[in-house]
């Protein structure tokens, strides 16, 4: 009984050690299994974090190089034809063609050259102009002393006939010669302040936005383009020369008719808009300005900046254009914009008319009628060289009548 008794607490112990064993056991199993989904969830959460990470950086990645496909293929150039290539090249290729020319002929380019002559320009501008003038004039001359003729001469006896105690300087190293006082010494000798004068370039652009253009020019650095440089270093010299001293600017062919006294920092339109009546273009062939005037200095700009010697006019009337349109109105800019018939009364293709003898009544009566109107609203007659120098002066034309009221020594009219 013992025995058994022994037998059977040592199955009960057993048995509670066993299903003990199996608790336990279970326990662990079950925690394992938590910690193992734990993990796994732990690992998926990682897993789908970095997936989409990738997903995003990928998309990101095909976003960029869309753009950046976008950019290389917005700046790629557009495939040249043949022809096109051609063209570049022949331009490129004729513009170095000008530029060897031009430095080998720099040598005869008096305009470069430095003298006794041009280390005295400065000091014979202010003893010149140390008179009592009553406005001080300025032309250039860029031709032979032989080449100025009777036109031009007639030119600067209007200059004197509305005002004859004012001063004109020409910048010309050809006139200022013993041929080109000759041809100045009938008005001289009348008691007329005229002086020819050989420009120093350098001085009168020194300090100006167009020194160094002008120094790269001189040595042949930069393209002169086809139109004679000579033709666009006048348009430049005009513009320096008001800048350095102040007073009025005159071209060759302009017949003045009455006295500039009362005019201050003005230029004169061209051509007006017909309905709008605003200018479109302006010219430079008239230019009124104190020294130091800041639309001067603009100009001066924007010839170095935009040279373009293959462009009649680029450097000039149209230069003096593009500058106003952006300055008009900006604070400092004080200056007058005068109509066409100020300065311009007749345009270039319309010039010839003036030259014409009257045929008949009506053209008579024409005549009287644009002289009446040309005394009443204009300041002087522009002539368009280039266009009416080969033209006659007819007897009793606009241009005849003109002329034989504003000179002073009134000859050879009629054969100018």
């Amino acid at each position: 009984m013992t025995v058994k008794k022994a037998a059977s607490h040592e199955i009960i112990g057993y048995r509670i050690v066993s299903r003990a064993k199996s608790s336990v056991f279970f326990v662990i199993l079950f925690a394992l299994l938590i910690i193992f989904m734990f993990v796994d969830s732990i690992i998926s959460n990682v897993s789908l974090q970095s997936v989409a990470l990738t997903e995003k950086e990928d998309a990101e990645t095909l976003r960029t190089t869309k753009v950046i496909r976008k950019i290389k293929s917005d700046v790629l150039p557009v495939p040249l034809h043949g022809s096109t290539q051609r063209k570049i090249i022949k331009v490129d290729s004729a513009e170095e063609e000008r530029i060897g020319r031009f430095r080998r002929k720099l040598p005869e380019h008096e305009i470069f050259r430095s003298d006794d002559l041009t280390k005295k320009f400065h000091g014979r501008v202010l003893e010149f102009f140390n008179q009592k003038c009553e406005v001080q004039f300025f032309m250039t001359w860029i031709s032979t002393a032989g080449s100025f003729g009777r036109r031009e001469f007639l030119a600067l006896e209007s200059v004197f006939k509305a005002h004859p105690h004012g001063c004109l300087m020409i910048l010309s190293r050809t006139m200022d010669s013993e041929h080109g006082y000759r041809i100045l010494k009938p008005l001289l000798d009348r008691g007329f302040k005229v002086l020819a004068v050989t420009p120093d370039f350098p001085f009168l652009l020194k300090n100006t936005p167009a020194e160094a253009w002008f120094d790269d020019m001189k040595s042949g650095k930069k393209d002169p383009g086809e139109i004679p440089l000579a033709q666009n270093l006048s348009n430049l010299m005009r513009l320096a020369v008001l800048f350095k001293y102040g007073g009025v600017y005159l071209d060759t062919d302009f017949i003045v008719l009455k006295s500039f006294k009362g005019l201050k920092n003005t230029i004169g339109a061209q051509s007006i808009d017909a309905v709008s009546k605003n200018w479109t273009r302006l010219n430079n062939a008239v230019l009124v300005f104190d020294m130091n005037h800041p639309l001067l200095f603009k100009f001066i700009e924007e010839f170095a900046l935009t040279f373009d010697g293959n462009k009649w006019g680029h450097n000039g009337p149209y230069m003096v254009s593009r500058v106003v349109q952006r300055v008009a109105g900006r604070h400092g800019y004080n200056f007058t914009i005068l109509p066409p018939m100020a300065f311009y009364p007749v345009d270039w293709i319309k010039i010839g008319s003036l030259f014409k003898m009257p045929k008949d009544r009506a053209a008579s009566k024409w005549v009287e009628a644009k002289l009446h109107q040309l005394k009443k609203q204009t300041y002087g007659v522009h002539l368009w060289n280039k266009q009416s120098s080969k033209l006659m002066v007819e007897d009793g034309s606009v241009m005849g009548r003109l002329m034989s009221e504003h000179c002073v020594l009134c000859e050879h009219i009629y054969s100018s």
